[in-house]
């Protein structure tokens, strides 16, 4: 079923212009636009020991927002910085508050924040409320002097100093909200203060002027030594070329890693799965007769020990971002004048 909503949403929100059915879900559009401007003037933004970064997408989904942390959070490093990481967490059992270690399991804290544990190696809590996960992270780790806060552009109470808002090759869909569209809130008219625009796809797709990143894929990891975070066995994916192929994804947007694997000259036989699919059984078949290769978000939910025969390969993605984005984004964080978004 999930699956099948995932296919009707692809085929309703992404089409332009909007369908017939997409605009007979416009009713619930002005609902949610109602209930969503209710809840937002109802929130009372709280600060947080040091500047917040928020980043997070305008529509539902798929738009690279994870490589953009892992980019983020790597450029602060370099700078100098000890930034920590917030996140909700989607598809953990709990709700609460609580520090993510390596070792965890997914359905613990979530595929998303342990893949930001393991590439980024920084103080990261998941919570649904963010703001208890971001005061509990700075009591516990008080070197940290920054936070990047894993989507909650909409989790109003998070007071932040900075907002980085992502949007892939799709743009906006069919610029309309949900349920009818993929918009969380409007596209606003002009740029925002405080609010800065990547495009992930290397391209504009929206009227908002922003800075362009480049998709990067190079090389892949034996699942084992992934898990190990062993890099002297990660191999040239031209290795892989003239093999028989399968390439598996279960993430919002599949296609995307599909065709940049198909541009990097593999050709393989494409397996797209819901968005955090649990991998309760393997979704390939155990015969070993194809090599398997996926994100690094499946491979936090892929034990090596029960691949069987099949060899699985992790295909790490990379963002390069601007460094001017960078160091705008630095100034707005930690500019003496610098205050929190209304």
């Amino acid at each position: 079923m999930k699956a099948w909503l995932e296919a009707l949403a692809a085929r309703l929100w992404w089409r332009t212009p909007p369908g017939l059915l997409a605009w007979a879900l416009w009713p619930l559009s002005l609902l949610y636009a109602g209930l969503r401007a209710l809840h937002t003037a109802r929130q009372h933004p709280q600060l947080l020991p040091v500047p917040v970064l928020v980043v997070g997408n305008l529509v539902v989904g798929g738009a690279g927002k994870t490589p953009t942390v892992i980019a983020i959070v790597q450029a602060l490093q370099a700078r100098g910085h000890r930034p920590g990481i917030v996140s909700r967490g989607h598809g953990r059992q709990d709700h609460g508050a609580r520090a993510v270690a390596a070792t965890d399991s997914p359905t613990d804290v979530g595929d998303e924040p342990l893949l930001l544990q393991r590439r980024c190696g920084v103080p990261l809590w998941v919570g649904s409320d963010r703001v208890d996960a971001g005061r509990r992270l700075c009591a516990a780790q008080p070197e940290v002097d920054v936070l990047v806060a894993d989507d909650g552009l909409q989790h109003t109470r998070l007071a932040r100093r900075a907002e980085l808002v992502v949007f892939d090759e799709r743009g906006i869909g069919n610029g309309l909200l949900l349920p009818a569209g993929p918009l969380r809130e409007p596209l606003p008219s002009a740029p925002m203060p405080l609010r800065r625009v990547l495009y992930t796809a290397g391209r504009r797709s929206t009227p908002l002027p922003g800075a362009l990143a480049t998709r990067r894929i190079s090389r892949v990891w034996p699942l084992a030594a992934w898990h190990a975070q062993d890099i002297s066995q990660a191999r040239p994916l031209t290795d892989l070329l003239g093999r028989p192929l399968l390439a598996a994804a279960g993430m919002a947007a599949p296609q995307k890693f599909f065709d940049m694997l198909d541009a990097a000259g593999l050709q393989c036989t494409a397996l797209p799965l819901p968005d955090h699919h649990r991998y309760d059984t393997l979704p390939w078949p155990a015969d070993g007769t194809a090599d398997v290769l996926v994100t690094e978000k499946d491979a936090v939910k892929l034990a090596p020990q029960h691949m069987g025969r099949t060899r699985v390969w992790v295909v790490p993605l990379d963002f390069d971002i601007p460094a001017a984005l960078v160091d705008d984004i630095v100034a707005l964080l930690f500019a003496p004048q610098a205050a929190p978004l209304p």
